[in-house]
């Protein structure tokens, strides 16, 4: 089969498309041809070795949308010719995976093959911090950062359907800001001094929930804006640098953090994302949900692919047809 590997961190050029060993099963695992895989900022640290542990070869990728090739046991839920979601066991950047049967979903007859790989990692993270980490309610102004990144865009369409009274994006430049309206946002800022703006924009309020994927500087400065008995969220750091919190910016006001990975979700609690791929399907199906893509790359393209998501110039999902 053919996949994308790399044998030492770097930049994109490390990316290498192979002829690769096709994988075998096990008992309660689903053998999947991919038609689409994703890029998501995850990728690009482990590739660089910001996150991930030097097993070469290694492929990247966190998840796939195709068709199941192989099963074992008589008693699976899965059979040949299923079409699914799913997050494989050892990188998606591949013509077959291996996964995991809990962390495979069937997916809808009349769901497009591009918007159901566009859901897995971006739509289950949002539902999964706007419904459970952090439930949104229409008593809450909400900061979205990186509100035009792929889960972004689902963070803003969904405080907008659980009814916050203000829903406000963050993007890096104004470029992306007419996406982030459109899908539901009241108003949108720019990274620089975001804080102050929240602030005059809330009539010195600030907001309740503060949604974070960057991490350093911006956790920081989130603080300034972020009301008494309000929460902020934190799910990734995309900015390279952990951010400092002090316990004297949370007793005084009441303000409490949170944190959030998908990876340790899938890892330790697999059966929570059942019930969550089942209200994505809804929401898709009954198209509550716009799920912006920004590109479609081949996957001998994946250099190019990673390059676009590094530049930070991309509204919405990047995807990769297999």
């Amino acid at each position: 089969m053919k996949a994308v590997i790399i044998n030492e961190f770097g930049p994109p050029s490390v990316l290498t498309l192979v002829e690769y060993p096709k994988p075998n099963i096990s008992v309660g695992e689903v053998l999947i041809r991919t038609k689409y895989t994703s890029v998501n900022f995850a990728d690009v640290k482990n590739r660089t070795g910001n996150k991930a542990k030097g097993n070469f070869p290694m492929i990247l990728g966190l998840d796939v949308a195709g068709v199941v090739e192989e099963v074992l046991a008589e008693t699976s839920a899965f059979e040949k010719g299923d079409r699914v979601i799913a997050f494989p066991k050892n990188g998606a950047y591949a013509e077959y995976v291996v996964a995991n049967e809990q962390l495979v979903f069937k997916i809808p007859h009349d769901l497009s093959w591009e918007k159901a790989a566009a859901v897995p990692t971006v739509s289950f993270l949002a539902y999964i911090l706007t419904h459970k980490v952090m439930k949104v309610s229409r008593a809450d102004a909400v900061l979205v950062h990186a509100a035009s990144g792929g889960v972004g865009t689902m963070l803003v369409q969904m405080a907008k359907q659980l009814g916050a009274k203000q829903i406000i994006g963050v993007v890096g430049n104004m470029k992306k800001a007419e996406i982030v309206y459109e899908l539901g946002a009241d108003m949108v800022l720019t990274n620089d001094n975001f804080s102050q703006h929240v602030n005059e924009y809330t009539e010195g309020n600030g907001v309740n929930i503060v949604f974070d994927s960057i991490a350093g500087d911006v956790t920081e400065e989130s603080l300034n804006c972020l009301s008494s008995y309000g929460t902020l969220v934190q799910f990734g750091n995309s900015g390279g640098r952990a951010g400092l919190i002090k316990t004297s910016d949370l007793h005084s006001s009441c303000r409490n953090v949170k944190g959030f990975s998908l990876g340790t979700t899938r890892k330790l609690h697999p059966e929570m994302l059942q019930t969550v791929a089942e209200e994505i399907f809804a929401l898709l199906k009954g198209e509550a949900l716009q799920v912006p893509i920004a590109k479609i790359y081949k996957l001998e393209e994946m250099q190019e692919a990673h390059e676009f998501m590094e530049s930070r110039q991309h509204q919405g999902k990047i995807l990769i047809e297999i």
